[in-house]
């Protein structure tokens, strides 16, 4: 897909001139072939001979011998003119090759210009750079925004090959640029709230359909802005931070935590401990007892994603499930029952 992109752009910094020594080449033999006769013999060419005779005569190593008549004024064009577009060719791909190193310029606007359906990313900062690493890993493509020439991701980003708008991305020119009128979103993540809501106000000027993912520290203002611009994911990263960090406080094997509908839920994963009350449920079972979900089971290397309802649990098994603070108190104390208690039932 890399060469394809290097390939179209090529072709478009190089179109014209392509199709101007194109010209020169066709038209010239066309009337080699139609009107030149040998000086000496009168012996017209064909079409083959009078092609090579062309593209021989614009490095000056013609072997026609020189005509008479207005076919003189041929010879003397065609060198000039087809050796100027091979110059200029010549000279304007080494600078667009030269350019290619640099962290931007017209190099990455071009390439730039040949996504489509891509996702911007603006705002190369912790945040957006995991962002376009996660894209990525999704094998989606990226073309991303970051102001700062120095900034520390800078390189690791163009090191995945992402093509990286040097600019304000709150300059339209810039957006457009970066292809925001023919992408599929833009993931606004810069560390400024009031840079972001502008962003998405000159996004929304070039492109009023494009999906927006807005990044907000402001949990309030991120709720309001997202409702008052259509903006159908606004997160504030304290919000999406603080769940995470007071459950992983209260309960080990939590992954992630987030508020649906005012209601706290999680990830969690836990290993089916072989003295456990869980060893032969079923996964129907599970999740039917405790009113939650088992999303991923793992055994003896070989993962499930959807495992099935009449499965039955065993010791060692890794388990992921969905579930409320509550449902995951219950699970651990089936899973892994307090040993005083069960010492006292012993004795």
């Amino acid at each position: 897909m890399a060469n394809l992109r290097v390939v179209i752009l090529l072709w478009r910094r190089f179109r014209l001139s392509l199709s101007l020594f194109l010209v020169i080449v066709l038209a010239g033999s066309l009337i080699l072939w139609l009107g030149y006769r040998h000086p000496e013999t009168g012996a017209p060419i064909d079409y083959s001979e009078a092609l090579y005779a062309v593209f021989a005569m614009i490095f000056f190593q013609s072997d026609l011998p020189f005509p008479h008549g207005p076919l003189q004024v041929l010879f003397f064009l065609v060198p000039i003119l087809g050796l100027s577009l091979v110059a200029e060719g010549i000279v304007s791909f080494s600078l667009l090759l030269f350019d290619r190193r640099r962290p931007s310029g017209e190099w990455t606007v071009a390439l730039a210009s040949t996504y489509s359906g891509h996702i911007v990313v603006c705002g190369l900062g912790h945040v957006g750079y995991r962002v376009t690493k996660q894209l990525l890993d999704f094998g989606r493509e990226v073309v991303a925004i970051e102001r700062d020439p120095q900034a520390p991701f800078l390189e690791q980003v163009r090191r995945l090959r992402v093509p990286v708008i040097l600019g304000q991305a709150t300059d339209p020119e810039v957006l457009r640029q970066a292809g925001v009128q023919r992408a599929q979103a833009i993931v606004i993540a810069t560390n400024n709230d009031l840079v972001n809501l502008e962003i998405v106000l000159k996004a929304r000027e070039i492109r009023p359909d494009i999906h927006v993912v807005l990044r907000m520290f402001d949990a309030e203002l991120a709720e309001r802005m997202g409702a008052l611009l259509g903006v159908r994911a606004a997160f504030s990263a304290s919000a999406i931070a603080a769940p995470a960090f007071a459950t992983a406080a209260i309960r080990s094997g939590v992954t992630h935590s987030f508020f649906v509908e005012g209601e706290l839920l999680n990830v969690s994963e836990l290993q089916v401990c072989a003295e456990g009350q869980l060893v032969g449920w079923t996964v129907q079972e599970l999740e039917d007892r405790l009113d939650l979900s088992v999303i991923f089971l793992q055994r003896e290397g070989q993962r499930d994603m959807h495992p099935a309802g009449d499965l039955a649990l065993r010791g060692g098994d890794k388990v992921v499930v969905f579930a409320s603070l509550e449902q995951l108190g219950q699970l651990e104390r089936l899973n892994c029952p307090p040993r005083g208690r069960n010492a006292h039932k012993g004795g």
